[in-house]
């Protein structure tokens, strides 16, 4: 039996891959939790074998709660959820640890197909972006300016651009805001951008968000 934690912060969509899970013979989904704090303390309580982590959450958010699960526990194993297929993240939840990275709009089959291959220990990634992924490792001329930030700066990015306040990430990531926004300064820097609006804008360009998940 396969055990699955579900983790995303609106209701209807767990509500909807649990559906489709759970008409799966051997899966079973043991838990739901509507943050990367809440994944984190199950994990720490009763280790699922798989979790299908949303990326864009309030709080620390999934890349954080993926890198600290995959820390955690070698027994349980992450596949990343995300409405965005565009680099860096895709290949950032790899680097991290995840298993796996699917988006939210696959079709139920292949949802399954990727929890079947990570547990049974095998690596899964959407063709479409696993290609985009090696495509992007050739092409220097027109990359991504968000992969040349560090994981922690890609994570605070992500916080910022959901409205998240600096004193808010400092206590999410527990680190001083003093901290935090010495990484916002190095973030601006590599960007070659001044202001939050100014790195909203960037991230919408460059598809990191869309205008309807601000």
């Amino acid at each position: 039996m396969v055990k699955i934690l579900l983790v995303d912060d609106h209701e209807l969509v767990r509500s909807g891959i649990r559906l489709i899970l759970e008409r799966v013979a051997g899966f079973v989904v043991v838990a739901e939790a509507k943050s990367g704090e809440d994944a984190i303390r199950y994990c720490r309580k009763d280790a699922p074998d798989i979790v299908l982590m949303d990326v864009n959450m309030p709080g620390i958010g999934g890349l954080e709660a993926t890198k600290q699960i995959v820390r955690m526990s070698e027994n349980t194993r992450v596949i990343c959820l995300s409405m965005h297929n565009e680099n860096p993240i895709p290949a950032k939840v790899m680097q991290m640890g995840a298993f796996g990275f699917i988006t939210k709009d696959a079709e139920p089959e292949e949802m399954i197909r990727a929890v079947h291959k990570v547990a049974a220990g095998q690596k899964y990634v959407s063709p479409d972006i696993a290609q985009q992924i090696a495509i992007g490792k050739l092409d220097f001329n027109d990359s991504n300016p968000f992969e040349q930030l560090s994981d922690r700066e890609l994570e605070i990015t992500l916080m910022l651009v959901k409205g998240q306040r600096v004193p808010g990430i400092a206590n999410s990531l527990n680190i001083s805001a003093k901290t935090v926004n010495t990484y916002r300064y190095r973030m601006f820097e590599k960007l070659d951008i001044s202001t939050d609006v100014e790195l909203t804008h960037l991230a919408l360009r460059y598809k990191l968000i869309t205008s309807d998940t601000l």
